[in-house]
């Protein structure tokens, strides 16, 4: 398992729907190590800390994986060409993965790098940010679908990160995966 991209940005305006909001969703890959501490990577920031940031959702995984399919959607949706690779942060996360999927990821489950540990804490719920971000509505929608949330770490070891450190995952006590919580969660958001 590794680490492929770190990937930070500062909190923005942009215009969505035809208002100005703030958003920290344009998450751009940056070189070299990384301090990282309680509320996340030196350099980043998020908009709006009700629901991204804070001690528990301090960093944002994703797998590079998925990629390919977003890659796919975006260019059959017309607002990329097929063969346009999307940048690493392209779905907002701060760490781009390789080799660790939502299925095999439970809460608690740690992630220790060689010079940090982050501690899993919960799947990701996409907003109208990330349909912005993608270029087409139906962006949320899809990620509901397949379940390709990626998933929010605390920091549990500060220190530094670096693209390209390998990574081990520690089991934690396996109790609810990613994607089952992140599926009980969001039909109980289409419920309500």
């Amino acid at each position: 398992m590794k680490l492929l991209s770190l990937n930070v940005s500062l909190a923005r305006a942009v215009q969505i729907r035809g208002r100005s909001v703030m958003t920290g969703i344009g998450k751009r890959a940056v070189e070299g190590p990384v301090n990282v501490n309680a509320l996340g990577l030196e350099g980043d920031e998020q908009a709006d800390l009700s629901v991204h940031g804070g001690l528990s959702k301090a960093v944002y995984a994703y797998p590079s994986e998925h990629y390919p399919f977003w890659q796919t959607v975006r260019a059959q949706a017309r607002v990329s060409l097929w063969d346009e690779p999307l940048p690493p942060g392209m779905m907002g996360e701060n760490l781009t993965l390789e080799g660790l999927l939502e299925k095999d990821v439970c809460v608690g489950d740690v992630l220790r790098f060689p010079d940090c540990e982050l501690a899993v804490s919960e799947p990701r719920f996409p907003c109208f940010k990330f349909n912005a971000a993608m270029g087409f509505e139906q962006a949320s929608k899809l990620m509901f679908a397949n379940g390709w949330c990626g998933f929010y770490l605390s920091v549990r070891v500060a220190g530094t990160l670096r693209a390209g450190h390998a990574f081990e995952v520690i089991a934690g006590p396996r109790e609810v995966g990613i994607v089952e919580l992140f599926r009980s969660r969001a039909s109980s958001l289409k419920r309500s």
